[in-house]
């Protein structure tokens, strides 16, 4: 593959179209296994997939945010959990770029490097020569089985007493995997937890959380950098939002390739297709599919035109960006309960794709920075004149 400039938006997006067939016959052996396939794992590699968010003098697009959601929407298509992932490592690739640049030499010096993260501080750093030792767990943290760093979230041992949020790069090699995950939903995405069990930690690799979340970094050649002119949670919103309006879309896939010949048992109806309420239930899907699409794409657009104008962003549009990202969630979710109610008694066996399409989305719902009650009392705190009651905004 020829890497020696980006590919457009338009290859991309044809790449990862490409890969849905592979990501859909692949979608059971994940469940059942509880993480990625290599073949998967390969096909995204090679479509370049994995490249959107690297800074370019490491081989990377720095793709804009368009292009990055429309992507990760159409793997969504495909397989909710290879979607997930892939937006956790687009997220975590951004990441890495905030950190000095000494540091990104040493991350991306692996071709096609995956980094996962979690930044909920759920470890403790404590000072020592040349840098931290950490201790501590981070559960959920998706694609870890796969990747070759983690940039977790850690609270440093301050002096003089209290803490001070951090976000650490940490070799996968370093940290203890713990295989635990067996849920309802997502199953495919391996979110496994992490452990740190004294393991040091350079000055050079920790940064302070604060000025991360808003989108200052250490590094001095990725400052001009289009896709670093953004605080953290708008590009993450932007992203993870990109897997649940994708499983709206494979819900629809879904649905319609089973329709035909399709009758409602126990009624007059030998074809569903010419029952009223199915006419009633897909319009309703359709609807609610193209809100989720609406909510998208305006935090892209946001995204992408601030990052090319350097504007500042006020709260309220910061707030805005979690209405939206909760709006995606909640719209996508309507639309798959209606066409799963619509499928019938025999699409809860396992090899009928929509129940999974179900059990994703619902995981999806229910994660703390997605959740749509979460982001609407947020978003309606702060129009109420409050200050927002989070960092991740």
């Amino acid at each position: 593959m020829d890497t020696s400039a980006a590919p457009s938006r338009e290859e991309l997006v044809s790449r990862a179209s490409n890969l849905v067939p592979l990501l859909q016959k692949n979608a059971l052996w994940g469940e059942e296994n509880r993480r990625l396939p290599e073949d998967s794992i390969e096909a995204l590699t090679d479509a370049g997939i994995l490249r959107m968010r690297v800074p370019a003098r490491h081989g990377g697009y720095e793709s804009d945010m368009g292009t990055v959601v429309e992507v990760i929407s159409e793997l969504g298509r495909g397989d909710g959990s290879t979607a997930w992932t892939v937006a956790v490592w687009a997220i975590n690739s951004w990441i890495a770029g905030l950190f000095p640049d000494e540091v990104q030499e040493e991350i991306f010096a692996t071709s096609d490097v995956r980094v996962s993260g979690i930044l909920s501080p759920t470890a403790i750093a404590v000072p020592t020569e040349g840098g931290v030792v950490l201790n501590g767990k981070w559960s959920f943290n998706t694609g870890s089985l796969h990747s070759h760093w983690n940039a977790n979230a850690a609270l440093l041992a301050l002096p003089e007493g209290g803490y001070e949020p951090i976000v650490t790069a940490i070799p996968l090699s370093d940290l203890e995997v713990v295989d635990d995950w067996h849920t309802a939903g997502l199953r495919g995405s391996g979110s496994v937890t992490t452990v740190a069990k004294d393991v040091f930690i350079p000055q050079r690799r920790v940064l302070p959380m604060a000025p991360a979340l808003q989108g200052q970094h250490s590094s001095k050649l990725n400052a001009t950098s289009p896709i670093y002119q953004a605080p953290f949670t708008p590009n993450a919103s932007a992203m993870a939002g990109a897997v649940a309006l994708g499983l709206a879309k494979a819900a629809k896939d879904a649905f319609f390739e089973r329709l035909p010949g399709r009758k409602i048992t126990y009624t007059g109806y030998e074809n569903q297709s010419e029952a009223p309420l199915t006419h009633l239930q897909v319009a309703e899907a359709m609807m609610k599919i193209d809100e989720a699409e609406f909510h998208a794409y305006r935090t892209v657009n946001m995204l992408d035109t601030r990052s090319s104008t350097g504007e500042l962003w006020t709260m309220e549009e910061r707030a805005r960006v979690r209405l939206d990202l909760g709006a995606v969630c909640l719209r996508a979710k309507e639309a798959v309960d209606i066409l799963n109610t619509a499928s019938g008694g025999s699409s809860i066996y396992n090899t009928v794709p929509i129940q999974r399409i179900e059990r994703d989305i619902q995981a999806i719902n229910l994660h703390a920075i997605m959740h749509p009650n979460t982001n609407f009392e947020l978003y309606g705190r702060v129009l109420c004149g409050l200050e927002p009651n989070t960092h991740y905004i």
